[in-house]
């Protein structure tokens, strides 16, 4: 359970004053956990899975949206 401790790691990991460059690389670590803990997943159903998941899923959420803005809907 090595790809946990590093789901872990980036969920405890400070996301202020990130460069662009920074801020893609994490989206990208953060797609990478997310798959990998899905692979787990579809063996185990282990809802803590789940949870961590969804952790990621929404730090990934917050950092697009700061890379990108948010999306223009239907202007």
């Amino acid at each position: 359970m090595d790809i946990i401790k590093e789901a872990t790691a980036f969920e405890n990991a400070k996301m202020s004053h990130m460069s662009t460059s920074d801020r893609i690389m994490a989206s990208k670590e953060a797609k990478r956990l997310v798959l990998a803990i899905n692979e787990i997943y579809k063996k185990t159903k282990s809802p803590k899975l789940m949870d961590v998941m969804k952790r990621i899923t929404s730090k990934k959420k917050k950092i697009e949206l700061r890379l990108y803005g948010r999306p223009n809907l239907g202007l």
